[in-house]
């Protein structure tokens, strides 16, 4: 693994190489998002990935690779009863984002995290900023994520870390009740987490003042991107003081990104933690399906050994994803969905089933690809080709998490 801070103007902290340097590890973390390889040519607009990409060995211990110690929780200039907290969650040693994040938000200085997904992001994030409202109850924050399930997830990580802390939160998505929401902003909130859309119509009801934030955090921002909501972002930025503290965390490092960076960050150290365009902790292969066998025999073959525990099953379409979820039950699989037809009440439903193993299997579209922490997830399992090599990264993100290791397996026909 390989961590990089700098600045807009160059190398910093660790490291003290050139520009040029920097380009080429950029260019080859996202050589495949750029380059947009992969996929079937006919189905995906003539993308296609080789199949090659699919396969990959989990790595443990590889020779010449280059070991980050992480910092300890305590050593951090953080409150006590935020420590404890900490401490409570079983959390002592820190992933090297938030080794390298965790200083830096508490001097108030702009970040730009770059890092594989499962390696503690939100932590980075939610510790300092915790400890920034108790330093002082007028300071506000607000996080935006690209999708319900991150949002909402954010706000119960929030809640765990700051339980009996008197800070106060209140998370803003839409697909749910928005009386209910605006119910909750009369409130005192310190965080307010939120997608950008249902925060973007909430300030327009006057229901949350922006100017009232000094701290703003943008979370998966390349999948705000893709998601294109490139102009609620700034319209938020535009509402917002501009003494401010920003906060930017992403997958990827595209020039898009460098440009949204440069346009809503001042001077921000930029954080890289980097190990390859995949997880280390992620065996991946291909399941090819052979003549005279369909998809979904050779998918129940797999789902009926006993180490397919918890299994992630991909789909690209909503119709595709709720039609293998009902086969699959209607074959005795404890089976859910999740995709964009479902009800945002419908969709934590299920996912809440998946998380304490109600079912233990859960069918989605690329809704669930990004972001989602979910734990002891042993396999994922690309049912529907991704669209790109990049949503193909952040669909197997979701199993090999933190130190565990996982499966991923990609169907070629």
């Amino acid at each position: 693994m390989q961590t990089y801070t700098q600045n807009r103007r160059g190398f910093s902290n660790s490291s003290s190489r050139p520009h040029a340097f920097w380009m080429k590890k950029r260019s080859r973390f996202n050589a495949g998002a750029r380059a947009k390889k992969g996929i079937n040519n006919k189905r995906f607009g003539g993308i296609k990935i080789d199949p090659a990409k699919f396969v990959n060995k989990a790595v443990t211990g590889a020779v010449g690779e280059t070991c980050v110690i992480g910092g300890k929780f305590p050593d951090f200039e953080i409150n006590r009863q935020l420590q404890h907290r900490i401490a409570c969650r079983g959390y002592a040693t820190a992933t090297p984002i938030q080794t390298k994040a965790i200083p830096l938000v508490l001097k108030g200085r702009d970040v730009v995290g770059i890092a594989d997904t499962g390696t503690g992001k939100t932590a980075a994030f939610l510790v300092p900023l915790i400890n920034k409202v108790m330093a002082d109850a007028r300071n506000k924050v607000m996080i935006v994520a690209p999708t319900r399930e991150l949002a909402t997830q954010i706000g119960e990580e929030l809640k765990e870390f700051s339980k009996g802390l008197h800070v106060y939160s209140a998370c803003c998505v839409g697909g749910a009740n928005i009386s209910r929401q605006i119910y909750e902003l009369r409130h005192d909130n310190q965080f307010i987490i939120g997608t950008p859309g249902r925060l973007k119509d909430l300030i327009e009801r006057n229901r949350i003042n922006l100017a009232k934030f000094n701290t703003i955090v943008l979370d998966e921002a390349d999948r705000m991107l893709d998601m294109g909501f490139i102009n609620d972002m700034r319209f938020l930025m535009a509402g917002m003081p501009k003494e401010r503290q920003t906060l930017f965390f992403s997958a990827t490092l595209s020039p898009e990104i460098e440009r949204l960076i440069d346009e809503f960050l001042r001077n921000p150290e930029m954080i890289l933690v980097k190990t390859r365009e995949t997880s280390k902790n992620v065996e991946q292969d291909v399941v090819r399906i052979g003549n005279g066998k369909s998809k979904i025999e050779t998918l129940q073959d797999l789902l009926r050994q006993d180490e397919f525990g918890k299994v992630l099953i991909f789909g690209r379409t909503k119709y595709g994803v709720q039609h293998l979820s009902e086969t699959l039950s209607k074959r005795g699989f404890k089976a859910e969905s999740i995709h964009g037809n479902k009800t945002f009440s419908k969709r934590q439903r299920a996912l809440e089933m998946f998380k304490n193993n109600c079912v233990n299997i859960l069918v989605a579209t690329d809704v669930a690809a990004r972001g989602l922490d979910i734990a002891d997830i042993t396999h994922v399992i690309n049912y529907d080709l991704p669209e790109t090599y990049e949503d193909y990264i952040h669909r197997i993100g979701r199993t090999g998490r933190g130190a565990k290791f996982g499966k991923a397996l990609t169907f070629i026909e």
